[in-house]
């Protein structure tokens, strides 16, 4: 019997890991694929090109009235759609109605509700948390950090595959030095469990698991912060534990805000604002701040400048010198 034909989202999903695009970078576009497929009940993409794209894109911001930055990753979907997958050209002039974008500040807090915050979390949590405020490391970088990135000698924290598929390199804080030691301890019990049950693979990027099929038990490429649950893969039945969930982390950051009785709406990636803001306040240049961040643009690091405790000119009005 001839296997199924392959499916257009199939296809999409082989581009997917193909291109080595994060997991749920994968799953976003496959998402946005499938939506404007049946916007256009289920037409095949090659039929419509810019045409059809233009359409849905004015769909997104007239009637779904979607933010600038959801309409943005749809049009990015559809241009991997039709590049790495159907392989047509598609006109980058597209006359699609766009969505406007807000100029919004990031939401900052000050360092001693940072501590406050910080001071209703425990265990794992609060650890993450720290060092999201300590490194400015996103959601997804700290949970899917492994043992080998850090770099206690060096007082460092190597990122890979960060924003934009780059690896760099950001700050372990003398701080937390101790912490994440005791942590590791714990990690490493837990996994001499694992092993002991026949268990203790880890997951593997890529095609690491077949090029180096004994990587997979050895320390350093386990995660820092493995799940509390062991998990079956799909794919392969193997049982193995997993990162953590970053909803765990996410939930548990709203209820330490709530608990702080803060009125700003705050999640991990607040932690990444104070530390460019408050590095900036204690007089660290901006292109320093800029590299710890991963900035490719500077410009995009001068926003921070607009939220320091003084402004960016660190001006101070006249009544605070009556």
């Amino acid at each position: 019997m001839d296997p199924r034909p392959k499916t257009l989202l199939d296809r999409v999903r082989e581009a997917i890991l193909r291109k080595h695009y994060s997991a749920s970078t994968g799953e976003s576009y496959a998402n946005w694929v499938k939506l404007f497929n049946l916007f256009h009940g289920k037409r095949h993409p090659s039929e419509m090109v810019a045409q059809g794209v233009e359409a849905y894109l004015t769909h997104l911001a007239v009637e779904q009235r979607v933010a600038a930055s959801t309409q943005n990753q749809a049009l990015s979907a559809l241009l991997f759609l039709y590049r790495e997958v159907l392989r047509q050209d598609l006109d980058l002039s597209i006359h699609a109605v766009r969505a406007e974008r807000p100029k919004r500040l990031p939401t900052v807090l000050s360092k001693d509700e940072v501590r406050q915050v910080l001071g209703h979390m425990s265990s794992t949590q609060q650890l993450m948390a720290r060092l999201l405020y300590g490194c400015g490391l996103r959601l997804m970088e700290c949970v899917q950090l492994r043992v080998k990135d850090l770099d206690f000698g060096q007082h460092q924290i190597i990122v890979r595959d960060g924003k934009g598929m780059e690896d760099q390199v950001t700050l372990l804080p003398d701080s937390l030095v101790a912490a994440l030691g005791t942590h590791l301890r714990g990690v490493k019990k837990l996994r001499e469990q694992d092993l002991a049950h026949g268990h203790g693979a880890v997951y593997l990027p890529y095609a690491l698991e077949r090029k180096y099929p004994h990587a997979n038990r050895e320390w350093g490429w386990q995660f820092v912060f493995p799940s509390a649950r062991l998990a079956q893969e799909r794919s392969t039945g193997t049982v193995r534990r997993w990162r953590l969930s970053p909803s765990t982390l996410q939930e548990a950051v709203k209820e330490a805000g709530r608990a702080a009785g803060l009125s700003k709406p705050i999640g991990p990636h607040t932690f990444r604002h104070c530390f460019a803001t408050h590095l900036l306040e204690n007089g660290y240049d901006i292109r320093t701040v800029q590299e710890l961040l991963g900035h490719k643009d500077v410009k995009t690091t001068k926003v921070y400048t607009h939220v320091m405790k003084r402004g960016a000119l660190g001006v101070r009005s006249p009544p605070d010198g009556l």
